[in-house]
């Protein structure tokens, strides 16, 4: 609450907090509102979910040798949890509209520890493959509940930071959790890995169980009827009616361009390291970490800019990323250029994305669940896809230059929808 200024009277003298309410402007400002513990809860379960999608790329030798399957074949393991998040999201955010957040939510992480367990057992890689499918539509489930269990924790005077830091869980992932998952993998084995990953999963189920409050949709307080009438409830024909918006797709195209060209080089960045570059493994995680401390640094500048810029704010870093991706194509067999450009990759080639899921949310209706979980599916589109020919072509004579060549054709494709979508925007607000 703000406090009131009462109207000019004759009064007695004012007191000494009067005086000093009145002078300072800052103390009618009411405090930042604390963050309830249940927000780095739920930023763990995001930090263990975006682990798991990519540490295989620091894993992949040690896979592929395993199951006695190529470093190609190996890669379908990022390439299949990433078909699992296309459908997970979207189905997910649908299906529990009405079920208890905290259900959906322990019910996640209890799949995730099982997937990775039944994966750390496996002596086959088409079960673990499947795995790979079933913990990505867990993790679909738990992200599409997770950010708006955090608002409705924090209440309205702290969502947006409560948000940013449950979201920010999945770009630590990318700093810190695949890079030490890498490492654990090269000290205690990928199945040691997994085995973390399921541990931790089923120790933060418990967690999420006793902290989140059991509301759903449904539970919350009807929204205040407008001038039209009532508002609408929740319902899976006002969330598909959201995505008929051509902006929208446009905007989703270049979503999935981004994403298909930028990890089809991280995802294979092993490989390109010590085969192309002739680095030793050792250096893939620490490789894997300065790609995510820069795609942080990134994703930060990229999100101030799309505030005021939020149509050049992509375009620049795409042109920028399709630079870096053609570098790397004629550089990476020069250890220092490989690693100084694979950082640099980081720092440009996902920076667009916060822009590009806001755009998202602005033409599919700020209001849509489904609109607002749309780009998380689209973005493993374009990582299923991109992955998927990239290893194609690692197991062809391309060789390392297979992967290097997918990134650089998907950087230059995301100028298409996004050009398209610039001049739409502009013939729709013409300059004067």
């Amino acid at each position: 609450m703000t406090a009131t200024i009462p109207p000019a009277a004759p009064s007695p003298a004012p007191s000494p907090d009067a005086a000093s309410s009145t002078a300072s402007p800052h103390a009618l400002a009411p405090a930042p509102a604390k963050l309830p513990a249940v927000t780095y809860v739920l930023t763990a379960g995001t930090f263990l979910m975006g682990t798991t999608e990519f540490v295989v790329a620091g894993l992949l030798p040690a896979v592929a040798a395993d199951f006695s399957v190529s470093i190609a074949a190996a890669g379908l393991a990022i390439t299949v949890f990433a078909i699992g998040m296309i459908v997970g999201a979207p189905t997910m955010a649908l299906a529990t509209l009405r079920v208890p957040h905290r259900v959906t939510l322990t019910a996640a992480l209890l799949v995730f520890a099982v997937g990775h367990a039944i994966g750390a057992l496996t002596p086959d890689y088409a079960v673990l493959l499947g795995t790979r499918v079933l913990t990505a539509i867990a993790t679909g489930a738990f992200w599409a509940v997770a950010s708006v269990a955090a608002v409705n924790a924090a209440g309205p005077r702290a969502s947006s930071r409560a948000l940013g830091i449950v979201l920010g869980g999945g770009m630590l992932a990318n700093v810190l959790g695949v890079p030490l998952g890498a490492f654990a993998g090269q000290v205690i084995g990928w199945r040691g890995t997994f085995w973390a990953l399921a541990l931790l999963a089923a120790v933060l189920s418990v967690v999420i169980a006793r902290s989140v409050p059991g509301t759903s949709p449904a539970d919350e307080p009807a929204p205040a009827p407008s001038a039209d009438g009532p508002a609408p409830a929740p319902s899976i024909r006002a969330e598909l009616a959201a995505l008929r918006s051509g902006r929208l797709w446009l905007v989703l195209a270049t979503c999935a361009m981004v994403t298909g060209g930028v990890l089809s080089i991280y995802s294979f960045i092993s490989p390109i390291l010590t085969d192309a570059a002739g680095l030793p493994q050792a250096w893939v995680p620490a490789a894997l970490m300065g790609f995510g401390i820069a795609a942080l640094i990134g994703s930060v500048l990229g999100g101030r800019m799309g505030d005021t810029h939020p149509l050049a704010t992509p375009l620049v870093t795409s042109i920028a990323t399709l630079v870096v991706a053609l570098a790397l194509l004629q550089f990476a067999a020069v250890p220092a250029a490989a690693l100084v450009l694979f950082v640099l990759l980081g720092l440009v080639g996902l920076s667009a994305n916060p822009v590009l899921v806001g755009l998202a949310n602005r033409y599919g209706g700020e209001s849509s669940t489904l609109a607002t979980a749309m780009p998380t599916s689209i973005f493993n589109l374009g990582t299923a896809i991109g992955t998927g020919i990239a290893g194609a072509g690692l197991a062809s004579g391309l060789g390392t230059r297979g992967p290097l060549l997918v990134g650089a054709v998907g950087a230059a494709l995301v100028l298409i929808p996004l050009g398209l979508l610039i001049l739409r925007e502009r013939g729709a607000h013409p300059v004067r």
